[in-house]
């Protein structure tokens, strides 16, 4: 239970008037009675369902009691100026919700202007690490004959199909087969060698 329930309210010493006390300028609070008795009676009965009301605006308890304590504290306040104090109860609720509306319009700016996550960017190892193994794959590549080698780089680099090879290179499809095979166990047993 916080300092500000309802249930720990009584009269004028009780949280709400210390929190107007506190936070008003002193020419702007109400000098009767009258206003401080209403206000707390208010508070009382109506507090809970008005930070329930908040709530479910804002998605957030702590700032929903501040939302509500405001609007009380307002009122409180402007309590002279309320035309008609049979209706303190639906200013409160409009104060409420323009309160609720205000935190949620702030928050959009915050979300909006708040700098963008970087990238998951893999670490220096891991970059250390990929390019020694592309080397390693570069240095086993120039390694092979020359037939296999370009068999390997127009099948896998290029990305073309066994016929495109056998076409572009001017030989059979068993003989692009053949160089692909021979060319990848070699390539496997020189990396394997290297690990």
């Amino acid at each position: 239970m916080t300092a500000a329930e309802p249930s720990e309210v009584t009269g004028d010493t009780g949280p709400l008037a210390r929190a107007v006390t506190a936070r008003a300028r002193p020419e702007a609070v109400p000098a009767d009675s009258e206003a401080a008795a209403a206000v707390t009676a208010l508070y009382t009965a109506h507090y809970r369902n008005l930070v329930g009301l908040a709530v479910l605006l804002v998605r957030d308890t702590p700032t929903a009691e501040e939302v509500v304590q405001d609007s009380f504290i307002a009122m409180h306040c402007g309590w002279r100026r309320l035309k008609d104090q049979d209706k303190a109860l639906s200013y409160l609720r409009r104060s409420v919700v323009n309160r609720s509306r205000s935190v949620l319009r702030h928050r959009r700016v915050v979300d909006r202007l708040a700098p963008k996550p970087l990238p998951d960017m893999p670490s220096a190892e891991q970059g250390a690490m990929a390019l020694l193994e592309r080397s390693a794959v570069l240095a086993a590549l120039r390694s092979l004959p020359l037939r296999q080698r370009e068999v390997l780089v127009l099948r896998y680099y290029a990305d073309l199909p066994v016929d495109g090879v056998a076409s572009i290179m001017g030989i059979s499809t068993g003989a692009v087969k053949a160089h692909t095979s021979r060319a990848m166990a070699t390539l496997r047993s020189v990396l394997e060698s290297l690990t």
